[in-house]
C-alpha cells in the first residue's frame, strides 16, 4: 500500500505541476480528483475504514485522479499518453492500483476496469470536464447553478463541449452500476462543495 508522505497528494501535485503548465489542464486534474475522492469517501463509509486506513485509501484515489492526466500536455497523442506517464510514475514507485487505473481509463490503453477505482476514475474524467463547462456557460460561470437536467439537455447538444465523449460518460455510469442523472448529481455536488478550488 501507499507510504504516505512520499506518495501522498503533495508529491502528487508537485509531479501534476512539473509536468502540466496549462492551468485549464490542472483545473482539469482537481476536478478529477474532487469527483473521484468523493466517491472514495463513500466507498471507504461502505467498506468501514476509519483512522489511517480511510486516509490510505482517500489518498490513493486522490492522488491517481490528479495524475491521471500528469503526462497529456507533453505527451498528449495516443501513442504516449498515458503510456509515458505510466513509465514516470513506476520509475518513481507509485503503487501498482495507481497506474492500472490511469491506464484503464484510457479505452484505447486495452487494461480492463476491474477495481472500484478504475471504474470511478474512468466514469468522472470526461464528466468533470462537461460540468465544468456547463458550469462556465452560466452567468455567474459558477458550479452551483448547474443542475441535472441542463446537463442532460447538453449532452444531446453536439457542438457544445464537442471535446468530451458523452459515451465515456454513459458507459462510465453504467460500469459503477449508477443512473446516469444520479452519477451526473453525485459530482455536482462534489464540485460545489469545493468549488473554490476550480474558480467555480
Amino acid at each position: 500500500m501507499i507510504e504516505q508522505g512520499r506518495y501522498g497528494r503533495a508529491h502528487a501535485w508537485e509531479l501534476l505541476t512539473e509536468w502540466t503548465k496549462n492551468e485549464n489542464l490542472r483545473k482539469h486534474a482537481i476536478a478529477v480528483e474532487i469527483c473521484v475522492t468523493a466517491y472514495g469517501e463513500a466507498e471507504a463509509e461502505r467498506l468501514g475504514l476509519g483512522g489511517e486506513e480511510r486516509e490510505r485509501f482517500l489518498d490513493l484515489y486522490s492522488t491517481t485522479a490528479l495524475l491521471h492526466d500528469f503526462d497529456y500536455e507533453r505527451h498528449p497523442s495516443a501513442e504516449e499518453h498515458p503510456f509515458i506517464g505510466v513509465r514516470e510514475l513506476e520509475r518513481l514507485g507509485w503503487p501498482l492500483e495507481t497506474r492500472t487505473a490511469i491506464l484503464g481509463h484510457a479505452q484505447y490503453s486495452g487494461v480492463p476496469r476491474l477495481t472500484h477505482l478504475d471504474k470511478v476514475l474512468f466514469a468522472c474524467d470526461e464528466l468533470a470536464g462537461f460540468l465544468t463547462a456547463c458550469a462556465l456557460v452560466k452567468p455567474t460561470r459558477a458550479i452551483a447553478d448547474v443542475e441535472v437536467a441542463s446537463v442532460r439537455k447538453k449532452m444531446k447538444d453536439k457542438a457544445f463541449a464537442r471535446g468530451i465523449h458523452r459515451e465515456d460518460v454513459i458507459q462510465g455510469a453504467q460500469e459503477l452500476g449508477s443512473d446516469l442523472d444520479a452519477h451526473i448529481a453525485f459530482c455536482i455536488e462534489a464540485m460545489k462543495r469545493r468549488a473554490h478550488e476550480l474558480g467555480l
